[in-house]
């Protein structure tokens, strides 16, 4: 398998969706059918921080994720959180999305990983979480993402 990649981006913008549109596009993930799975790492996979996806493929194609995403009206504080913990097989990723400040949603990721840990008999060595955070001005929509990309995009049909 090849590396999976943790990007973020956080924007504004005059409805729910330019704002979300915007982040992904901040995320350099804006041009994909984004398909989202829920939250394990292959056994044979690299995870990397990278903050901004590096091409991925042609427009339009699908490109699998784990999403965190927080969308909200001015005012107030759009915050998303994603973690994850490998190890020398599977891993775990667990995302949160919420309304509060990035420390609160750093402290509920790195809980949500404990507790998957605490599920499975595997071994886990390394942790990681990656926050995105914004201020959304009244009157405007802010959404802040931050995005495990599994690979490449591949065609949607």
């Amino acid at each position: 398998m090849s590396t999976i990649r943790v990007v973020w981006g956080t924007a504004s913008g005059p409805t729910e969706m330019a704002s979300y549109d915007a982040a992904l596009a901040e995320a350099n993930v804006h041009n994909y059918n984004l398909v989202a799975v829920s939250s394990v790492v292959p056994a044979d996979a690299e995870v990397e921080a990278v903050g901004t996806a590096p091409d991925l493929g042609p427009a339009g194609e699908r490109l699998t994720v784990v999403e965190a995403r927080a969308t909200r009206v001015g005012p107030g504080r759009a915050t998303a959180g994603l973690g994850w913990t490998t190890g020398p097989g599977p891993g775990l990723f667990y995302e949160v999305a919420d309304e509060t400040d990035p420390d609160d949603v750093a402290e509920r990721v790195t809980a949500g990983l404990e507790a998957g840990r605490d599920l499975r008999e595997w071994t886990f060595t390394d942790e990681q979480v990656e926050t995105a955070s914004v201020e959304a001005d009244p009157g405007t929509y802010a959404t802040a993402v931050v995005l495990a990309v599994y690979g490449e995009s591949e065609p949607i049909c």
